[in-house]
């Protein structure tokens, strides 16, 4: 189906708006009138503009509180539609957007808004141009979708036909059913927008956390399925107010908006994609750092072994258990000092995990190799994290990674471990991006999102994860980005025992992040335990959570560059991440930064 966006859902100005639109690979634009006022272009010249970019100008909205109004206003406002359709003429516009009223003059009369209505589509049909009529969900007299159909059925004019809004119709409850009583060829245009559940004035919900199809809690895929069935065959339109993307840079966001039609598409079967192929574990997670001795430390410390260095970069692997690291010291290594740069994820599939990934518009990243290395495909996430696609030895057929690392003398390490799971911190403007991206591209399975506490603002995270748990990521996004503790990532090293590991690691040298005595004296309060296990705790600052599934133990080290590592003991039937903990784990960060 040919997809459409309305200008409003991009930051920018006009012509920034129409190039993110292009290069993103939608088929036309709404203009969005505002964007069209606060423009230095003419009409004919941002019509050259759209056809040079391969746009069409599908929308020309909105137009407000035309109808149910007395005689005198009325005729105003067909003055003012004359104006508006002259211009949507020298625009290439061929069909205007009709809020229903939310004007206090208008009158809650359905025959007089039938007839006014009428009038207005003859004069638009002088011009070439039809008029779709859509109920605001806050309406003054009519607020639902059906209602608005009722009064375009009884209009009867060819020039006129409704728009329907996903927005409005599910945020009011509405069942998405009744959308199949209405002809195909009287819905001019489909308008496609989604929405976390709030609980809120719908006006300002539609003002502000409008979200693109699969980033909210809508069924929109199931209201596309109720428009298919009627004929209808007009574009799929995003319409997104969110003041998120309205700061955000215009072409991620366009490419984001972009990739949820497609898996929309995907989801209604107007589209086929390449299928989903889930990762099965995790292969490596790779550090990059300008400096390898504090990262060496740190590992060593932990009870990695460094195994093996590549063959013609300067990257080492570390390895304890099923656990491995990365360490990168080569030229494109982070001026803001160690970081999560890759994670290789184990694939059944990796060349048809990679072309699903760019089937959804995931930036494939050029490689740098030598003709003997693994060609090892890879993409980048919205936060520029590379995602391997791996096999690991398992399968003759698969390129295994690790041929291309030479084994170094190495002592083996202590104990079975391996990755629990990964911890990224997003750019503020990404969060659901992000979430929509390793659900739609990955196939993980998105968690509800959890708030956190900081001293200094609020911590939004979500987790996406395979069935059985073996690849966890856990998505964040801060409050206050200027604080590299807020966007510190981490690694969860999962161990059979974490008293001793954590005893082990302080033993080689390694730095425990210090918990509170003020945690522990609650954790008395709210739990029993053995004699002396609660000492033991306070004395390595381990955390401690219990669900009806089990128990979670976990403990920090201190931060190295941007990465810190998490020792975790998860009880069989622990399913979480230690939440409630977080707010104490970020107060001891905070508290344990160097002053400035």
């Amino acid at each position: 189906m040919r997809t459409s966006i309305a200008t409003v859902s991009l930051s920018g100005s006009l012509t920034e708006k129409l190039t993110a639109a292009s290069r993103a690979g939608f088929d036309g634009v709404e203009i969005f009138e505002n964007d069209l006022l606060a423009s230095p272009l003419p009409p004919r010249e941002i019509r050259a503009r759209c056809a040079d970019l391969g746009l069409t100008i599908d929308l020309y909205q909105p137009m407000r509180d035309i109808e149910s109004v007395p005689a005198d206003e009325f005729a105003r406002n067909l003055r003012r539609a004359r104006h508006k359709f002259e211009l949507m003429r020298d625009l290439g516009a061929d069909t205007v957007l009709v809020c229903s009223s939310v004007s206090p003059a208008a009158i809650d009369d359905d025959d007089l808004a039938a007839a006014q209505l009428s009038q207005l589509a003859s004069l638009a049909r002088d011009f070439g141009i039809r008029v779709a009529y859509e109920a605001l969900a806050w309406g003054r007299h009519v607020s639902t979708y059906g209602h608005a159909w009722r009064i375009v059925e009884a209009a009867g004019h060819p020039a006129l036909g409704t728009c329907l809004d996903s927005f409005h119709i599910l945020s009011r409850g509405s069942d998405p059913k009744g959308i199949e009583d209405i002809p195909g060829e009287k819905i001019f245009f489909l308008q496609l927008a989604d929405a976390p559940l709030l609980a809120m004035d719908v006006l300002q919900w539609s003002r502000h956390y409008r979200c693109f199809p699969g980033q909210g809690g809508f069924d929109v895929a199931g209201l596309v399925r109720h428009v298919l069935r009627t004929g209808y065959d007009g574009p799929l339109s995003l319409e997104v107010f969110n003041d998120v993307f309205r700061q955000a840079e215009a072409g991620p966001t366009a490419v984001d908006a972009h990739r949820s039609l497609l898996i929309l598409q995907e989801a209604v079967g107007t589209a086929e994609l390449p299928p989903p192929v889930v990762p099965t574990g995790v292969a490596f997670a790779e550090l990059v750092t300008p400096d390898a001795e504090p990262v060496s430390a740190l590992l060593g410390a932990l009870g990695f072994a460094r195994t093996a260095r590549h063959r013609s970069k300067p990257v080492d692997l570390w390895e304890r258990g099923e656990a491995r690291i990365l360490v990168n010291t080569g030229p494109a290594v982070r001026r803001d000092g160690t970081g999560l740069a890759a994670i290789g994820l184990e694939s059944p599939d990796p060349r048809a995990a990679a072309r699903r990934a760019e089937a959804l518009l995931a930036p494939v990243l050029p490689r740098r190799r030598a003709p003997e290395d693994a060609p090892l495909d890879a993409v980048a996430a919205p936060d520029g994290t590379e995602l391997f696609f791996c096999g690991t030895g398992r399968d003759a057929e698969l390129p295994d990674w690790r041929a291309d690392f030479a084994e170094v003398p190495h002592e083996p390490a202590p104990g079975p471990a391996h990755i629990d799971h990964l911890a990224l911190t997003q750019p503020w403007h990404q969060y659901d991006e992000a979430a929509l991206f390793h659900h739609s591209v990955l196939g993980l399975h998105a968690q509800d999102s959890v708030d956190v506490a900081d001293p200094y603002g609020l911590l939004r995270s979500r987790a996406v994860t395979n069935a059985d748990g073996s690849v966890r990521i856990a998505l964040g996004v801060g409050a206050a980005p200027a604080d590299d503790t807020l966007h510190a990532q981490h690694i969860a090293l999962a161990v059979q025992d974490v008293v001793a590991a954590a005893r082990a690691f302080r033993a080689a040298g390694g730095g425990l992040l210090p918990i509170p005595a003020n945690y522990h004296d609650d954790l008395a309060a709210r739990y029993e335990f053995a004699d002396g296990e609660l000492d033991t705790y306070r004395d390595l600052g381990i955390l401690y959570d219990r669900d009806a599934g089990g128990v979670f133990r976990h403990c920090y080290t201190r931060t190295v560059g941007r990465v810190f590592f998490e020792l975790v003991e998860r009880g069989p039937g622990y399913r979480g991440y230690g939440a409630q903990n977080a707010p104490v784990r970020l107060a001891a960060q905070h508290a344990g930064r160097p002053a400035r």
